[in-house]
């Protein structure tokens, strides 16, 4: 390819992620996660300090007492994150549509978002039977696993409002010598309520016809057809690269490889731990420790491939710069949601690319590296943000050979972010160029 060529392919790249990243929906889903930053560090935050620092200065009896905090971080933040997602899309989008009143899509697409969940859940009781209760909403419907539903929701919802708020005949004047607030609250009174009966019809259709729910039909058309899916090398990449592209899209990436990978990846963990204690043949060498030590390096995506090219290749960059400072800390115990909401990755276009092809690579040279017996299989349980290249020390069984595999991934990692992370750049420069002409 002559360097022209080159040229020409860089610009029409460039010229496409720009128009892919001004779409005004998805340019408002990547404000609403950039918002909803600030909860997703604390969150990570949280997880580090009650996986890695509790265990080193407290005892065993005080570690539980103490985990009672970072549970309540975690509920305050990732379990009711679609629900905030949610609200904070209906701001967005309206702001980003000219809308006066974005206070309004909030308070209509929260509304809506509950509207859809069942009205009735099954819950295990303490002798482990299931107990059907009512008026209820739990963790499990308002935080990650609701947040594909919460875009959706978030998105129509907001759409829904503003078509009706433009019909002249839907608005309610009261006139006279009215506080403007309380004008306006009664001027959008009708497509207000409108648009969330419009969901509550749509609930109420999916109850009686169907027997189901919106959290629970995602669930069930996404998810499910996934499971069959095994832990073969094939399988476990298609999944993983699958759940790694979601994210890209705001959809946390647990939505799939939690529900349809984790289970079958911990059950080959078992055996494998079963077998190293009996002195027999390791089985698998794919399972719940071997994916994440080999395939999320810096967490989802490898990211500290992203943060060391960076720091050799960017230095002149301050957006890098002052991102590399902020993730460095958190990306070496696999925390990467300021690389993944800050960079952004998040509907960014030329980002998508390496973010789900490094994982995949890194899990595939692994895979051989084991099946050839160039180092053990992961015969250890170890915590996910367990940092890198001491995690597949430790995972197999204490092999100084994946520590050489974990750095051939990386190296290969910096390889592939570096030419997308100058796109990236390019894109950035001519946007602020474009708005300040």
């Amino acid at each position: 390819m002559t360097e022209t060529n080159k040229r020409s392919f860089m610009d029409k790249f460039t010229e496409a992620a720009m128009k892919f990243g001004a779409q005004v929906h998805l340019r408002s889903l990547r404000d609403a996660f950039a918002i909803m930053m600030p909860l997703f560090i604390l969150a990570g935050l949280a997880v580090l300090i009650n996986s890695v620092i509790f265990p080193k200065i407290l005892s065993e009896s005080t570690l539980q007492t103490a985990g009672y905090w970072a549970t309540s971080i975690a509920n305050a933040t990732l379990n009711v994150s679609g629900l905030i997602l949610c609200g904070i899309i209906g701001y967005t989008l309206s702001k980003n549509k000219g809308y006066k009143s974005p206070y309004t899509c909030v308070m209509i697409a929260i509304a809506a978002l509950i509207v859809m969940m069942p009205q009735t859940l099954k819950i295990a009781a303490t002798d482990g039977t299931e107990v059907e209760v009512g008026g209820s909403l739990t963790y499990g419907n308002l935080g990650t696993s609701s947040m594909f539903a919460g875009i959706i929701v978030g998105l129509l919802s907001t759409e829904i409002y503003l078509r009706l708020s433009k019909i002249d005949k839907l608005r309610v004047n009261i006139g006279g010598d009215v506080p403007p607030q309380v004008n306006a609250s009664f001027n959008n009174m009708i497509p207000a309520m409108l648009s969330v009966i419009i969901f509550s019809i749509v609930s109420f259709i999916l109850y009686s016809v169907f027997n189901t729910d919106l959290i629970t039909l995602i669930t069930t058309m996404i998810q499910e057809p996934l499971r069959k899916v095994n832990t073969s090398l094939v399988g476990t990449v298609l999944i993983y690269s699958f759940g790694n592209l979601l994210f890209t899209f705001g959809i946390h990436q647990t939505v799939v490889n939690g529900t349809i990978l984790e289970p079958l990846l911990l059950v080959n963990m078992n055996e494998n731990m079963a077998a190293a204690a009996a002195g027999k043949e390791i089985p698998h060498i794919i399972n719940s420790t071997f994916v994440p030590t080999f395939g999320m390096l810096g967490g989802t995506g490898s990211t500290i491939c992203l943060l060391i090219a960076a720091f050799l290749f960017f230095r002149k960059n301050q957006q890098y710069s002052e991102l590399g400072k902020l993730a460095v800390a958190p990306g070496l115990f696999n925390i990467n949601e300021p690389v993944i909401f800050g960079f952004p990755i998040v509907f960014n276009l030329p980002m998508i690319i390496p973010f789900v092809l490094t994982p995949a690579i890194g899990i595939i040279i692994a895979y051989f590296a084991t099946a050839i017996g160039f180092m053990n299989k992961c015969t250890v349980l170890v915590p996910w943000t367990t940092p890198p290249l001491l995690n597949g020390f430790l995972a197999t069984g204490g092999d100084f050979r994946a520590i050489i595999v974990q750095l051939v991934i990386i190296i290969i990692g910096v390889l592939l972010y570096l030419p997308f992370m100058k796109i990236s750049e390019r894109v950035s420069r001519k946007q602020a160029e474009a708005l300040n002409n």
